[in-house]
């Protein structure tokens, strides 16, 4: 699908580093959702046992002649029939990557993975979270940024200058997996008050079997604390400075993944350190097919006290398998079960996925809660419980 505006983006940058354009690439996808809730919700408020939604995500990339700059521009939307809070646009990438030598730098908005276990991703600072989305942390939005990476033979390090900081947007009144209470997002509050830029830094390097990220990160968290509003019926965000140093590391053996993130983080309340260790073992060609069966472990400690942002992960264990058909249809399975050691609550999740065709992709995702304990995070979940059934078309 061809914007106007995508083109003209483009050209003025590509013109800008005197670079002609040698190529142009469009696509996208375009997807219909369908969740179902077993179970009613806890306000009578909120939406009943069905939500639909649509999503549009169409991408553009240019390249110049020498293939020294490149232009990509991905939007997304989704809307939403049923929570108007949850029909939303961001661009999760709109920037410019140029490439000299041992150098590349990138300016615009753009997301960056950090991280190397399953179950949680301590280290992945940079971009905030699109709780929209979903709530298993994987969705991030687009962060504006100015990166300067620098690879030699003894590693890669990565500079990056954040600019105008993402605030978290939650579910409405009438949404599913929700806060306790609905979010006023437009009374967040700034503890140290708003910066103009946050920093990072990253030396990663590859050698033997292991694979090593060292980060650091300071500026304002991804992660907001909540207060109640003086009437005592809304949630107000409020954000702190952080200053975090992390570690990934997984040293690949054989059919053996080892794999751990640990951070060390100061901020609201005592500084604390957190981590994630597991490992994932592969059987390939299981029962003499072209099927690939991985099973994964991980233990999640997290030291933080009451006045940190509150998480689920502070003594819990990850248990799970990933399976690969190895089919024409390209096959995946995904299934995964959280348990809290403290209190007992159980969370599971599983996503399925398989091509019907070039162009067709058929996603199935469900999330499960169980036992859940007065005392837990995710107490205001115990009845979303979902099923969805996602149809995408790849163009």
């Amino acid at each position: 699908m061809r914007s106007s505006l995508a083109g003209l983006l483009a050209a003025a940058t590509l013109s800008a580093t005197g670079a002609a354009a040698q190529e142009t690439s469009w696509g996208g996808s375009l997807a219909g959702e369908l969740r179902g809730f077993p179970n009613p919700p806890l306000a009578d408020e909120q939406l009943g046992p069905l939500q639909l939604s649509f999503t549009f995500a169409p991408d553009v990339l240019m390249q110049s002649e020498s293939g020294r700059h490149r232009f990509s521009l991905v939007p997304f939307l989704r809307l939403d029939a049923q929570d108007s809070e949850r029909t939303h646009f961001d661009l999760r990438e709109a920037h410019w990557r140029g490439v000299f030598g041992d150098w590349e730098v990138v300016a615009g908005v753009d997301q960056m993975f950090w991280g190397v276990t399953e179950s949680r991703h301590l280290v992945d600072v940079v971009n905030q979270i699109d709780v929209l989305e979903d709530i298993d942390e994987e969705d991030k939005r687009g962060q504006p940024m100015l990166s300067v990476e620098w690879q030699r033979l003894w590693g890669r390090v990565t500079a990056l200058a954040l600019f105008g900081f993402r605030e978290r947007s939650y579910p409405g009144l009438q949404g599913r997996l929700r806060l306790p209470l609905p979010v006023d997002t437009d009374g967040v509050v700034y503890t140290d008050g708003e910066r103009p830029v946050d920093f990072a830094l990253r030396y990663a390097h590859f050698l033997g079997g292991f694979d090593l990220g060292v980060s650091a990160f300071h500026g304002i968290g991804r992660e907001p604390a909540f207060r109640l509003n003086d009437a005592g019926e809304l949630l107000i965000p409020v954000y702190s400075q952080v200053t975090q140093a992390g570690m990934d590391l997984q040293y690949t053996r054989g059919a053996w993944l080892w794999k751990l993130e640990a951070i060390l983080r100061s901020g609201p309340g005592d500084a604390f350190g957190a981590a994630v260790a597991g490992l994932e073992h592969t059987h390939y060609q299981i029962l003499g097919s072209g099927a690939d069966l991985g099973l994964l472990f991980e233990y999640l400690y997290d030291g933080r006290d009451a006045d940190a942002p509150p998480t689920p992960f502070d003594h819990a264990v990850f248990g799970g398998a990933r399976l690969a058909l190895g089919d024409v249809s390209d096959t995946n399975l995904l299934a995964g079960v959280i348990v809290d050691l403290d209190d007992g609550s159980i969370g599971g999740r599983v996503e399925a996925e398989r091509r019907v065709n070039d162009n067709l992709t058929l996603e199935l995702e469900a999330r499960i809660s169980t036992n859940v304990s007065a005392e837990s995070v995710l107490y205001s979940l115990r009845r979303d419980s979902f099923a969805a059934l996602r149809l995408e078309w790849h163009f």
